[in-house]
């Protein structure tokens, strides 16, 4: 009787032990900006590039890369999205860019939006855009030196 009632503890804490939360190890902030769960808030990451602007992707045409659910306006932009999701994926993790060069975090806007050198660069608002696009390689520079260590602070 000992025995069976030692033997369903040890099965308990062995199940136990496999429902545990698997949590982040090196950083406060999620590597990419995803308000509910949404990269660049459901726009289409590879339409910035194709149709250089800004456009909403649908949740028929998503997939989940990086802990975020990204979206796509058609399965075409998707398929590339996925062939190489780095080449697509905004900067600074989708963070305002600006706020990643000065040391802090905040929201990247899709509204907002660079693309430089081929990468793709999210600011806060139109006036933060502004005030980068007067000084944005020495911006991308610092925000090279500050990212990733800036996901640690808030």
């Amino acid at each position: 009787m000992e025995f069976i009632l030692l033997l369903r503890i040890a099965i308990i804490a062995v199940v136990a032990l496999f429902f545990q939360p698997v949590r982040p190890a090196l950083a406060d902030q999620p590597m990419f900006y995803a308000e509910s769960g949404l990269a660049i808030s459901g726009y289409d990451t590879v339409a910035f590039f194709v149709e250089r602007r800004a456009v909403l992707g649908h949740s028929d045409h998503a997939v989940m890369w990086k802990g975020a659910v990204w979206r796509f306006v058609s399965a075409d932009n998707r398929r590339h999205f996925e062939s190489n999701p780095r080449a697509y994926a905004p900067m600074f993790g989708g963070y305002c860019a600006y706020a990643v060069s000065q040391g802090y975090l905040m929201s990247g806007a899709p509204q907002s939006w660079q693309i430089v050198d081929n990468q793709l660069y999210l600011l806060y608002s139109a006036s933060v855009q502004e005030i980068w696009r007067r000084d944005m390689t020495d911006l991308i520079v610092s925000g090279r030196s500050n990212w990733p260590d800036v996901l640690g602070h808030e």
